[in-house]
C-alpha cells in the first residue's frame, strides 16, 4: 500500500504479522492464543484473592495488584489484533488506531517498570527498616507512588504521538511486526526521524534505565541487610520473598534489554523474523508467568487461594 502523507493516513497501515513466518501463522497462533488466556486467568485470579483477603490488603500485594493489572492491559493491547491477523489475515490497522496501540503499549510498559520499583523499594523497607514500615508505606505514600507512576508514563509517551504525527509519510505503510510501535511507525516516514531515535533512547534511559539502577541499588541494600540477619530462618525466608520479585524481574528486563539492543545493533547477525517473534513472546510470556511466580513462591498467595475458593459458595449464596 503506498501513497502521500494524506493517503498514509486515512488508508492506515498493514501489520505484517512475524516476516518470514507468515506461513506458521496458524500454528504460531495455538501456543499465543494459549498462553494469552492463561494470562488473563491467572492475573484475574492473584487480582481477586488480592481484593477479597483482607489479610492481603498491605503494601507489598496493592503493588502485586498493580502488576497484575498493567500485566493483562499489555497482553490485551496487543494480542486480539495479533491473533486476529494469525487467524483471519486482518492485517490492517488505522493510523490513528495503530498510535493508540503504540502509546498504550509503551505507556504500559513504562508503568510496568514503575511498579517494579515500587515493590523493590517495598522490600527495601520491609527488611531494612521493618520498624519503620508502617510509617513509611502509609496508603498516602502508596496514593502517591500509583499517580507518580500513571503520571510519569503518560509524560514520557505522550510525546511520541506528536513526534510522530509531524512525520510525512510516503511510498509505504507496511509495518513488518505483529503489533505497532514507535520506531516501527517512525520508519514508514521519509522524513528524518533522528528526533524520534534520541527521543525514544531517551525515553527509555529516563524510565527503564533508571528504574534498573535504583532496583539494583535496592537489592544490593537488601541483600547486605539479610547476610546481616542473625536469625538463619528470617534470612531464608526473607531472600524467598525476595526471590520471587528477582524472577519477575528478570522476566520483564532481559527480554526488554535483547529487544532494544538487538533492534539498534543486532539488525545483521539476527534474524528479523526472530527478533519480532521474541518480542511478541515478551508482551505475553512475563503476563502469564507471573502470576504462577508469586503462587508458587508466596505462601500469603496460596493462603489466599484457598481462603477465597473455601468461601466461594458463601459468597455466591450472598449475591443470590
Amino acid at each position: 500500500m503506498a501513497g502521500n502523507n494524506s493517503d498514509t493516513r486515512t488508508a492506515g497501515c498493514l501489520l505484517t504479522g512475524i516476516p518470514g513466518l507468515e506461513h506458521l501463522h496458524i500454528w504460531l497462533s495455538i501456543p499465543f492464543c494459549t498462553m494469552y488466556i492463561a494470562a488473563l486467568i491467572g492475573n484475574g485470579i492473584l487480582i481477586c484473592i488480592i481484593v477479597s483477603q483482607p489479610s492481603l490488603h498491605e503494601p507489598m500485594y496493592t503493588f502485586l495488584s498493580m502488576l497484575a493489572s498493567a500485566d493483562v492491559l499489555l497482553s490485551t493491547s496487543t494480542m486480539p489484533k495479533t491473533l486476529a491477523n494469525f487467524w483471519l489475515g486482518s492485517s490492517h490497522i488505522s493510523f490513528n488506531g495503530c498510535l493508540t496501540q503504540m502509546f498504550f503499549i509503551h505507556f504500559l510498559f513504562v508503568a510496568d517498570s514503575a511498579v517494579l520499583l515500587a515493590k523493590a523499594f517495598d522490600r527495601y523497607v520491609a527488611i531494612c527498616s521493618p520498624l519503620q514500615y508502617a510509617t513509611i508505606l502509609t496508603r498516602n505514600i502508596i496514593g502517591r507512588i500509583v499517580m507518580a507512576t500513571l503520571s510519569r508514563s503518560f509524560i514520557i509517551m505522550f510525546p511520541s504521538i506528536f513526534l510522530l504525527k509531524r512525520l510525512h509519510y510516503c511510498h509505504v505503510n507496511i509495518i513488518a511486526h505483529t503489533f505497532c510501535e514507535h520506531m516501527g511507525i517512525a520508519r514508514l516516514s521519509c522524513s528524518d526521524i533522528s528526533v524520534n531515535v534520541w527521543y525514544g533512547l531517551a525515553a527509555a534511559l529516563l524510565s527503564t534505565g533508571l528504574d534498573i539502577m535504583l532496583i539494583a541499588v535496592f537489592y544490593v541494600h537488601i541483600l547486605c541487610a539479610v547476610f546481616r540477619l542473625s536469625s538463619r530462618e528470617a534470612g531464608a525466608k526473607a531472600l524467598s520473598t525476595c526471590g520471587s520479585h528477582v524472577c519477575v524481574i528478570l522476566l520483564f528486563y532481559v527480554p526488554a534489554l535483547f529487544s532494544v539492543f538487538a533492534y539498534r545493533f543486532g539488525g545483521k547477525y539476527i534474524p528479523h523474523y526472530v527478533h519480532i517473534l521474541l518480542v511478541s513472546l515478551y508482551v505475553v510470556i512475563p503476563p502469564m508467568l507471573n502470576p504462577i511466580i508469586y503462587g508458587v513462591r508466596t505462601k500469603q498467595i496460596l493462603e489466599g487461594a484457598k481462603q477465597m475458593f473455601a468461601n466461594w459458595p458463601k459468597n455466591l449464596n450472598k449475591c443470590s
